[in-house]
């Protein structure tokens, strides 16, 4: 059967490139470059004469190569070469770097990339040391509009700088409410239907049945989790260069003292659930677990990790604060760039809209929920058909369309903020309402050491 896996992620797991690999990365030449002339062409940038029979280069990490492959398998006439990467996994900010070492030598430009990050197009989109903007803009006819249109609602936000749009988003990663029906049933509890709710169980199973968690705040993506779906402004990209941001508002407030409980209780403890501990010790004891779409197969049904029986995960739509209508955040999801350097632009475009909305790929063989509305309604039956759950899985459809649109992607990350300024400190006691000023510092000081003014 078909399970969800942790795709456009960064994480330990993630193969990344080595030896003579890399060496060919750095001597690859994508079939582009600054030969041939440059002239602002019909999709608003400047382009190098273009060439319909020149192959084309594409970057994937190593999950994406299937995508490759059913790309070839489909179009035979079109030349491809394939260069796996680590598509810029456990921050190791590779495409960047290698795109700025592009520009200096003025050649040398892939035609595609795949990246783990959703953050990429607020610097691909920006000219570098005076060199014309990696991407191409997609939304001014090189991608049909009727193509992007049809991308779930929201869902190309973080590919899109000032109005263009520079990417196509692989995949989603919705929070949603996971939770171990038979356990639930088995207890008497209620499924909550609010955050308030959702503490109040909290505070029932401490008391009831302690050692049976609901949630953790061990990953540096917590706040994605549940700050994001509180409506918490602590990553309002505003523009191109401009943040706003305020940790002190209600709407981080409640979502810390709620965390604050929980944290104190040990239902919700400060593990990461990719560690040898959080199996060991919670394997057959989550009751709840609010966590993107990936969950399901990283976590749940992972032989590796907690590895649930079938016929007891279910999934819920995302928790709303009393008196307002649900939001969401989002924790990953792959982006796919066109080179705005590329001298086949018409392959390149090929491409992209492949990997991103044909079945062959995003319903078939695709490991995590597509970004294309289409293609992940047929994803979800398929997933559906597996038998596997204990509900339908129609909240993920729903919730993919409840992402709140007031957290952004700017070019530093916030998960390295809280990984390094948050996460040690509820370690060492400290409660997450008195650490919001200090989180909201350390927010603004990355800001600006990348050029944002903040707000």
């Amino acid at each position: 059967m078909f399970r969800f896996t942790r795709a456009g992620r960064t994480g330990p797991w993630m193969r990344t490139i080595t030896g003579a690999g890399a060496s060919a990365i750095a001597l690859t030449l994508a079939g582009c470059g600054s030969g041939g002339g440059t002239s602002v062409g019909p999709y608003g940038f400047p382009q190098v004469t273009q060439d319909e029979k020149a192959p084309i280069t594409v970057w994937v990490d190593a999950d994406r190569s299937s995508a490759a492959d059913a790309f070839k398998k489909a179009n035979p006439d079109v030349k491809i070469n394939v260069v796996t990467y680590d598509g810029s996994a456990n921050g190791s900010n590779s495409f960047r770097t290698k795109m700025q070492l592009f520009d200096r030598a003025g050649s040398g430009w892939p035609d595609v990339v795949f990246s783990t990050q959703n953050n990429d197009a607020a610097w691909a989109s920006q000219k570098s040391n005076g060199k014309q903007a990696f991407a191409a803009v997609l939304n001014h006819g090189l991608v049909p509009k009727s193509t992007l249109d049809n991308f779930t609602q929201g869902s190309l936000a973080p590919c899109t700088v000032d109005g263009k749009v520079y990417c196509l988003r692989n995949d989603l990663a919705q929070v949603v409410l996971w939770y171990n029906k038979s356990l639930l049933d088995k207890f008497g509890y209620d499924l909550p239907t609010t955050w308030e709710e959702y503490q109040a169980l909290g505070e029932k199973v401490a008391r009831e049945h302690p050692g049976y968690i609901i949630g953790t705040v061990g990953d540096p993506w917590t706040p994605e989790v549940y700050f994001w779906g509180s409506k918490c402004q602590a990553n309002d990209i505003t523009g191109p260069k401009s943040v706003t941001v305020d940790t002190g508002s209600t709407s981080c407030r409640r979502a810390a003292s709620m965390l604050d409980t929980l944290i104190e209780n040990g239902t919700t403890p400060n593990v990461s659930v990719f560690t040898p501990e959080f199996v060991t010790k919670y394997s057959g004891k989550v009751l709840l677990m609010p966590g993107p779409a990936w969950y399901a197969g990283a976590i749940f049904n992972n032989p590796q990790s907690l590895n649930v029986p079938p016929g007891q995960l279910g999934v819920a739509e995302p928790l709303p604060w009393r008196g307002e209508s649900p939001v969401t955040g989002n924790v990953g999801g792959g982006t796919w760039f066109i080179s705005s350097h590329s001298k086949n632009l018409k392959a390149a475009e090929k491409f992209v809209e492949f990997v991103t909305t044909a079945d062959d790929y995003q319903v078939n063989l695709a490991p995590g929920y597509p970004a294309y509305a289409p293609a992940a309604k047929k994803w979800i039956d398929k997933q559906e058909s597996s038998g596997y759950y204990a509900t339908d899985l129609q909240a993920l459809l729903k919730a993919g369309s409840q992402i709140w649109s007031g957290w952004g992607s700017g070019v530093f990350s916030q998960e390295a903020i809280w990984a390094k300024t948050i996460t040690p400190a509820i370690a060492g006691g400290k409660k997450l309402v008195d650490l919001l000023p200090e989180w909201e510092t350390a927010i603004e000081n990355q800001a600006r050491v990348n050029g944002y003014t903040v707000k």
